[in-house]
């Protein structure tokens, strides 16, 4: 196994970091209720969270570690469901279609970016003598 380059782990924590306060950025300065922002900031936690569970369940299983086919398949669901519940807020809020792009650009890149930071973790403390 090869570690990651050093290049590769900055941009991979500046995406996660663009992403996801460009993200709560945006959310504190819409001019939605309260209990709307706090949806969107709720699905942006739940899609990271899943996004990281899954990318971790995929490489247990690629690397002979057991998980469970329920485990797996609620990681799934997990990040499909956050993708389906943004969508979902989206369309039916009251914003301009730049804005419902934003948040679903800024969604989509923050979890790529979450994975990429989950594989670089692993793949340094996979490294004997780290």
């Amino acid at each position: 196994m090869t570690t990651p380059s050093s290049a590769f782990i900055g941009a991979s924590w500046l995406a996660l970091i663009a992403g996801a306060l460009t993200y709560m950025i945006g959310l504190w300065n819409a001019s939605m209720a309260l209990n709307e922002k706090g949806y969107y900031f709720v699905i942006l936690m739940y899609g990271l969270f899943a996004a990281i569970s899954l990318q971790k369940s995929v490489r247990d299983r690629s690397e002979g570690i057991t998980v469970t086919t329920m485990y797996f398949g609620l990681c799934w669901l997990s990040v499909l469901l956050g993708i389906l519940l943004l969508l979902v807020g989206l369309w039916n809020a009251q914003l301009a279609p730049s804005e419902k792009g934003f948040y679903g650009m800024a969604f989509l890149l923050s979890l790529f970016a979450a994975v990429t930071v989950q594989k670089n973790v692993r793949d340094l403390a996979s490294i004997p003598n780290r």
